[in-house]
């Protein structure tokens, strides 16, 4: 770095003002990211697409990794991780990857200096070592960029082989190629990197800055990105260095014989106990408010309905445990395996509205029910938009706000097996739910008193997401798998996600 200092300015002398004309050429790791280790992104890859083993074998080869990276060469080392990562996997698993799960922890690792000169240039191009096919969908969709050049992977009949095509990994010399390559005779008014190998291409910009080494910057904060990242998938809720990469591998046979137990009591013991059976396996449920006393069918009154916030298939279990009675829940999708383990009567909604008002109207003849009716989960701290179908089927309303605490895995998914579901969430050292009981919608709020079904359901929505200080959104369960299969997943511009304007249903 004292080489650097000497022939490259820092990052922090680098005006940012005037830019809109100006191209920009820029690294990613360490220059755009503050973090200068790819590892945790391969390890991402490797277990989303591959699984734990995938994971275990780069793990165990991280340390060649590593000793090529520092003593022999940069492209060796980054071309082990690339093999041990990708060798094998379906090309369009790593794709999903790249655009549902790797966004996420990119977005949480921005370079403030970096961002503030990429973002106020017009022009801007990245050039990384890392595979593009692992980088493109971040870097285009959220930060803007409209080159992006990479390290080119081989593959054979729709799989990655591990190898890399000609010229090889982009970093020294093959970077500067490649940005000639793009530009011509006109190269980049600024470029930036972090370390030797950079050098080459910075040299051929018209000004060259460094991005200095300090691991304890922080990160560029959500709210001031272009994009911000509502739906995303994945197992992981950490990003994995190799101390955690070993530790989870090390955890999930444990932790899948403790979600067996846990899952066990849930489903055996009677509902009244389930509460303090999971506490005593380091499960946490948290109860607020006052919940309304039971309905029983000899009084001849409807059941009430509970509207729930949805974080996972869980919801309604949980809702139980703190009601310490079972409480059958209407669901859109459950696998099969989640309804043989349940221990709460569930019933699936035929998505056809007269048929499921019919259905919902018996069933709460017969009792209480739970509904979440936002109809998918949502892991960020936004409300998707509730279905109305409830609010057309009784007076007897009252909204669940519900949280959850997972440290190690995620307990919902899009692109994998939802009846693994439960198992993930409960592999957790020590997963917690918050069930928090709000009043009951009064009357003149309801049907009853001539609000609109959308009214009712816009009420709801707003009062969970005011106790949970969530932002209330327009996005539906088509908004999400359809992000999560080819968009962007994120949300709209800011004024959109104000609730006046977008709540309705």
């Amino acid at each position: 770095m004292a080489m650097a200092a000497a022939c490259f300015r820092s990052i922090h002398d680098c005006a940012s003002a005037g830019r809109e004309n100006d191209a920009v050429a820029a690294d990613m790791d360490g220059t755009l990211l503050r973090g200068r280790s790819s590892f945790p992104y391969f390890a991402l890859v490797a277990f989303e697409a591959g699984g734990a083993l995938r994971l275990l074998f780069l793990l165990l080869l991280s340390p060649l990794a590593g000793f090529l990276y520092y003593f022999i060469s940069e492209s060796a080392g980054i071309r082990v991780l690339i093999f041990a990562a990708f060798a094998g996997v379906r090309v369009s698993d790593i794709e999903s990857v790249a655009r549902a799960v790797l966004p996420k922890f990119y977005s949480g690792d921005l370079h403030p200096e970096s961002w503030r000169v990429f973002s106020a240039c017009g022009k801007r191009c990245v050039l990384t070592a890392n595979p593009r096919i692992m980088v493109e969908a971040f870097l285009k969709d959220f930060l803007g960029a409209d080159l992006v050049m990479g390290t080119e992977v081989s593959t054979f009949k729709g799989r990655a082989t591990g190898f890399v095509k000609p010229p090889g990994v982009l970093v020294g010399k093959n970077k500067a190629a490649a940005l000639r390559a793009a530009f011509g005779d006109t190269p980049p008014e600024i470029g930036l990197g972090d370390r030797r190998t950079d050098f080459p291409f910075m040299s051929l910009c018209k000004e060259s800055y460094i991005v200095p080494e300090k691991p304890e910057v922080k990160a560029v904060s959500v709210d001031k990105l272009p994009k911000a990242v509502i739906f995303h998938d994945g197992r992981l809720v950490q990003k994995p260095t190799p101390f955690l990469a070993l530790l989870i591998i090390l955890w999930i046979p444990v932790g899948f014989l403790l979600a067996c137990l846990r899952i066990a009591a849930g489903a055996l013991l009677p509902m009244p106990l389930v509460y303090y059976a999971f506490w005593a396996l380091g499960v946490r449920v948290t109860v607020k408010g006052t919940p309304p006393p039971p309905v029983t069918k000899s009084s001849g009154n409807s059941g009430v309905l509970f509207i729930c916030s949805h974080r996972t298939l869980l919801d309604p279990i949980f809702l139980s445990t703190a009601l310490g009675r079972p409480i059958p829940a209407v669901t859109y999708s459950v696998s099969r395996l989640s309804e043989m383990i349940s221990p709460i009567k569930t019933v699936r909604l035929s998505r056809d509205r007269a048929t499921d008002a019919a259905m919902i109207r018996k069933l709460l003849q017969e009792g209480d029910l739970a509904i979440c009716p936002e109809g998918t989960t949502c892991r960020e701290p936004f409300l998707l938009r509730f279905s109305s179908l409830f609010a057309e089927l009784t007076d007897e309303l009252v909204p669940v706000a519900m949280v959850n605490r997972m440290s190690m895995f995620h307990g919902t998914t899009a692109r994998g097996w939802k009846g693994m579901d439960p198992f993930y969430f409960f592999m957790n050292p020590s997963p917690a739910y918050e069930v928090t009981f709000l009043s009951k919608v009064p009357s003149q709020l309801t049907r009853g008193a001539g609000k609109s079904s959308h009214d009712v359901a816009n009420y709801i929505q707003r009062v969970i997401a005011a106790t949970l200080s969530y932002e209330c959104t327009a996005f539906t369960r088509k908004d999400k798998y359809t992000a999560l299969a080819g968009n962007d997943g994120t949300v709209p511009e800011k004024p959109q996600l104000k609730p006046k304007q977008v709540m309705g249903c």
